[in-house]
């Protein structure tokens, strides 16, 4: 049987690291080859391959329909993202099976990828998930199969006007216990723009007064919120990337963070263009409050794949679309000197000469043109000597303005 021959049977794609899925685009060619290493001569039948890219999203929710009656309802959608088929290895028109002698074959193949597509992802209710299968066809024999994952990333360019604009918000709060008023606190923050990657730090700028008669801890945090959509339902499913705590605020006191640090830890980008999945990123600045509910804020972010522009602003955006060339930058010395001295560069026969009138035997037609054209004759000029001492007073009899009227 093609089974006890058979020593090797896989799908081998380029660009993918050992023991690793691959990474690709949306767009880009996926290119590979599967692999078969046989021990000895055998009849094999047709090799198809299929690449199969799809969003799932399952979940269930227990109802009651009274006392004693209860059900399960259950909820699960799908969009499909891609699907090719191609035949690696076509059976003879004869229906005979094709014989491969003994040794390793290889059957390269190649498809487009969409240019749109959904990242992958790995969530509680639903995934993302893109994938190649092989399928080896011996007649008399169960189909032999293989199969490879591989990774797409959807870009995210966060130089982009709308993900380089700041967020800011405020929010204040009347503590209460026991039907007495303790006061107020409010919070107002803002971060410097709404599109971050992985690694980048966000810097906190806060302000948190404290109003109340009881000390009070301000809190950040980055939250992800996983949103899974199925038949008009939603569920969703939020969790803490990140987060930092503040000192306590004594009562009727005021904390103020001046860019306070929040490092964004290795974390997928955010799938915001899924009908079914979507996962969003937010800042919270809370702030806890004994006695009562925490007071919260919340400043959406965007988590993309395309980091900061070098040299980066608000306009990052435009100047990103031309080309900088900066090896004039290696040209400049460490240690930069000093400008000559006037006299060193021009003589004073020179400078005679280029503050005399110029001759017109000298200027020949250029009286015709424009005045300009000869101006640069007193381009050796010696720039005025400094003097704290007006060498132009004004004439005693003169009477100083008035600079109020």
């Amino acid at each position: 049987m093609i089974f006890d021959r058979l020593k090797r049977f896989s799908i081998v794609l380029e660009g993918a690291e050992r023991d690793g899925p691959a990474a690709f685009s949306p767009g880009q060619a996926v290119s590979g080859r599967v692999v078969l290493e046989l021990a000895a001569a055998a009849r094999l039948g047709a090799l198809r391959l299929r690449a199969m890219g799809a969003a799932r999203v399952h979940w269930t929710e227990s109802r009651s329909a009274g006392s004693s009656t209860a059900y399960t309802q259950s909820y699960s959608d799908q969009v499909e993202f891609l699907s090719h088929r191609d035949t690696l290895m076509a059976p003879p028109d004869n229906g005979e099976a094709t014989v491969l002698q003994a040794g390793k074959h290889e059957f390269p193949f190649t498809f487009q990828l969409p240019e749109t597509l959904a990242t992958s992802f790995e969530g509680k209710h639903g995934s993302v998930r893109y994938w190649v299968k092989a399928k080896l066809h011996r007649p008399w024999s169960t189909v032999k199969k293989a199969k490879k994952e591989f990774t797409v990333i959807e870009p995210i360019d966060i130089n982009t006007p709308a993900l380089l604009a700041p967020q800011a918000g405020a929010k204040e709060k009347l503590a209460r216990a026991w039907y007495c008023n303790r006061g107020q606190v409010s919070v107002t923050a803002k971060i410097d723009r709404k599109g971050y990657t992985p690694g980048e730090v966000i810097p906190i700028f806060a302000e948190i007064d404290n109003c109340t008669s009881r000390a009070v801890v301000p809190k950040a945090a980055i939250i992800q919120t996983q949103t899974f959509i199925a038949r008009g339902t939603k569920k969703q499913k939020k969790s803490v990337v990140t987060s930092i705590t503040g000192d306590p605020i004594p009562a009727g006191k005021r904390e103020v963070w001046h860019g306070r640090a929040l490092k964004i830890p290795p974390v997928g980008p955010s799938i915001l263009q899924c009908r079914i999945i979507q996962v969003e990123y937010s800042l919270k600045v809370c702030v806890d409050i004994p006695g009562t509910s925490k007071l919260l804020l919340e400043l959406p972010l965007v988590i993309g794949t395309i980091p900061l522009h070098p040299f980066g602003s608000r306009t990052s955006s435009v100047s990103s679309q031309y080309s900088v060339n900066l090896d004039w930058l290696s040209t400049i010395p460490e240690q930069l000197e000093a400008p000559p001295e006037y006299s060193a560069v021009v003589s004073s026969p020179e400078a005679e000469q280029s503050l005399a009138p110029p001759c017109r035997s000298e200027l020949g037609d250029i009286l015709e043109g424009p005045f300009f054209a000869y101006i640069q004759e007193f381009r050796f000029r010696p720039p005025p000597l400094y003097s704290e001492v007006d060498p132009n007073p004004a004439p005693d009899s003169i009477r100083p303005r008035c600079m109020t009227c």
